[in-house]
């Protein structure tokens, strides 16, 4: 990670964010369905950061992967604050 700019870092960066900051669910009864979704990306985040911290992986390769995990599991299936009744 010695040549790692500070471009690649804020791409890696902007990656967590969009992976954690899901919409907060509506009701009580939304957020098992939130909590999980959540975790799972929390799960993704951290294995992405690991690998450029532990392994020297590529910062921009990792946002890259982390990204198709994400669309891959969208924050869906559940009622989000702000959500249309």
């Amino acid at each position: 990670m010695s040549h790692t700019s500070p471009s690649e870092l804020r791409t890696l960066l902007a990656a967590v964010l969009e992976a954690i900051a899901i919409p907060y669910p509506a009701t009580f009864g939304d957020s098992e369905v939130h909590d999980r979704i959540l975790l799972d990306r929390v799960m993704d985040a951290r294995i992405a950061i690991e690998g450029v911290l532990q392994r020297g992986d590529d910062p921009g390769w990792s946002a890259d992967y982390l990204r198709g995990r994400l669309a891959a599991k969208p924050a869906t299936g559940y009622r989000a604050v702000g959500d249309a009744r």
